[in-house]
C-alpha cells in the first residue's frame, strides 16, 4: 500500500465525520487529532498494514481527542488500608475544608484585603492566629509544603553558614526528598554530627564554630532507629542551642497535634511537645497527620518568623486562597475539639475494630461472597513506620487477583486495592461511608464479569 492513498487533513475535515469531529472539539483540537493518527497511519503502512478509509481515521482521531480530554488527576477509592497514602493524595479533606474551598473557589475573596479597613491586607492573617491560639506559637507562617518551610527556613537564617544535624537524620523520603540536598539546594554547609547509629550532646557540643547559625533535627519519618542507638533530645538541644545563641529548627514532618499513642499506635511527637520543649522554629507538613490540604506550616519566635516572612523566597512558596480556606477550616476542627469526629484520617485512626468488621460483614453480605479475614491498617505518610491498627479485610478469591486488581483500577470511579497471600483484600477503615455505594457497584461489576470458581469435588457423582 502507498501512503499516497492517505487522505489530507482537509479532506477529512470536509466529511460528515470531520464536521462532527470539529463540532465536537473545535478546530484546535480536532487538526492535532487528525495529524497524529496521519502519523500513526504512515507507520502502520511502512510496517506493511492496510490503507484505512476515511472514516476510520476520523474514528481513531476522535478516540484520540476524547482520550486527550480524560482528566489524569481524578478521585478514587482508597481500600487499601492506608490512610495517608502518598500516591493516592495524602489526606482527604473534611466536609468543612472541601466547602471552605468551593466558597472562595466561586468567587472573589479576602485573600489580601482588610474588610475593616477598606485598605490592602496580608493572607497570613487567615491562618497565624488560628495556629497561634490553637498551639502557644508566639508567631506561625504558611507556606506550600514542608519541603518549601525548610529550604526557607535554611536559606534565610544559615546561608552561607554551617548547620549541625545528626547522621541518623540524614533521610531521604518519598519522592527522593533528602535533608542534604535541601541543604545544599538553601546555601547552607552541612555539618554532620556523630555516627550512624549513635550521636551524643558532646558531638553537638564540639562541632559547633563561629560560623554555626543552626542546629537542625530531623524526623525520622519512614524508618526506625532501633538496636545500639542514642540521639540527643530536643531539649538539650535547644539548651546547647541557648547557650551559644544558635537558632534550633525542628523539622517534625508529619505535624501531629493528637498523641497516636491513645489509638493504640507508637508515639508520634506531637507540634505542642517541641513548644514545650523550647524550639526556636519548628516545620511540619498540614497534609499528614494534621488531615488538612498540602502545605507546610512554621511555627516560633516572632522574631524569626518575621525574618522568614520577609525573605524573597517566601514570595515564591507561598501558598493560594484554596489552601489557606481548607486549613482554616480544618484548624477551626482542632479548635471546637471536632477532629476525631470531623476530620476524616482521624476518624480512620479512631475506628473501633469492631465497626470495622461490621462495615466488611456489610460488603459481604451485599456481594454475597467473600469471606473475612483480620488484617492490619497502617497510618502511612512517613508516620508511625512498623505501626499498625488492627482492622477486618474482605478478602476475594475469585479469579486472578492482580487481574481483578486491574478491573477495579477500571472502574468509575477507580477501586484501589491491595494483594495479600494471593487474595485481593479490600480494607473498609479507609474508605469514606459515602464511598460505600460506589465501591459496591464497582465490585459487583467486576465480579459479575469474573468466572466463579468451580464447586465440584473430586470423584462426586
Amino acid at each position: 500500500m502507498s501512503l499516497r492513498e492517505l487522505p489530507s487533513v482537509d479532506r477529512l475535515l470536509q466529511g460528515s465525520e470531520g464536521v462532527e469531529l470539529l463540532q465536537l472539539f473545535g478546530r484546535p483540537l480536532a487538526l492535532q487529532a487528525l495529524r497524529e493518527q496521519l502519523d500513526l497511519e504512515r507507520t502502520q503502512i511502512r510496517a506493511g498494514g492496510n490503507t484505512p478509509t476515511d472514516k476510520q481515521i476520523v474514528t481513531r482521531a476522535r478516540q484520540l481527542a476524547e482520550g486527550w480530554l480524560i482528566p489524569s488527576l481524578k478521585p478514587v477509592i482508597n481500600a487499601t488500608g492506608v490512610i495517608i497514602h502518598t500516591n493516592l493524595g495524602r489526606a482527604p479533606l473534611s466536609a468543612a475544608a472541601r466547602q471552605a474551598v468551593e466558597s472562595v473557589a466561586a468567587g472573589y475573596s479576602t485573600l489580601e484585603y482588610d474588610l475593616p479597613r477598606g485598605a490592602r491586607g496580608k493572607r497570613d492573617q487567615h491562618t497565624e492566629a488560628l495556629l497561634t491560639r490553637l498551639t502557644g506559637a508566639k508567631a506561625a507562617l504558611v507556606v506550600n509544603n514542608n519541603a518549601a518551610a525548610i529550604l526557607l527556613a535554611l536559606t534565610a537564617l544559615a546561608r552561607r553558614k554551617e548547620v549541625l544535624i545528626s547522621r541518623t537524620q540524614l533521610i531521604e523520603i518519598g519522592g527522593g526528598f533528602r535533608i542534604p540536598d535541601v541543604l545544599k539546594q538553601s546555601g547552607a554547609k552541612l555539618v554532620e554530627v556523630g555516627t550512624t547509629n549513635r550521636t551524643h550532646l558532646h558531638d553537638f557540643q564540639t562541632a559547633i564554630t563561629p560560623k554555626t547559625a543552626l542546629i537542625m533535627r530531623a524526623h525520622h519519618s519512614n524508618f526506625k532507629l532501633v538496636g545500639f542507638t542514642t540521639e540527643p533530645s530536643l531539649a538539650e538541644l535547644v539548651a546547647l542551642g541557648r547557650q551559644h545563641g544558635l537558632t534550633v529548627l525542628d523539622d517534625l514532618g508529619s505535624g501531629a497535634l493528637i498523641d497516636t499513642a491513645s489509638f493504640g499506635l507508637g508515639h508520634e511527637p506531637t507540634v505542642q511537645e517541641s513548644l514545650q520543649a523550647g524550639a526556636t522554629l519548628i516545620a511540619f507538613s498540614g497534609d499528614k497527620l494534621l488531615g488538612g490540604p498540602q502545605s507546610g506550616i512554621l511555627l516560633g519566635d516572632g522574631a524569626i518568623i518575621q525574618r522568614l516572612r520577609k525573605h524573597p523566597l517566601a514570595r515564591a512558596v507561598r501558598p493560594d486562597k484554596l489552601c489557606l480556606a481548607a486549613l482554616s477550616a480544618t484548624l477551626l476542627h482542632y479548635l471546637r475539639d471536632e477532629a476525631l469526629v470531623e476530620i476524616p484520617i482521624w476518624r480512620m485512626i479512631a475506628a473501633p475494630v469492631g465497626d470495622v468488621k461490621a462495615r466488611a460483614e456489610a460488603w459481604r453480605a451485599a456481594l454475597g461472597q467473600g469471606m473475612l479475614i483480620e488484617g492490619s491498617s497502617t497510618v502511612g505518610g512517613g508516620s508511625l513506620p512498623e505501626e499498625s491498627l488492627p482492622t477486618w479485610l474482605l478478602a476475594l478469591e475469585t479469579g486472578h487477583p492482580g487481574e481483578l486488581a486491574a478491573s477495579l483500577r477500571a472502574q468509575s470511579p477507580p477501586v484501589i486495592a491491595r494483594i495479600a497471600d494471593d487474595r485481593l483484600v479490600l480494607d473498609p477503615r479507609t474508605v469514606l461511608p459515602e464511598q460505600e455505594p460506589a465501591l459496591l457497584k464497582g465490585l459487583a461489576s467486576v465480579l459479575s464479569d469474573t468466572p466463579q470458581p468451580s464447586t465440584h469435588t473430586p470423584g462426586a457423582a
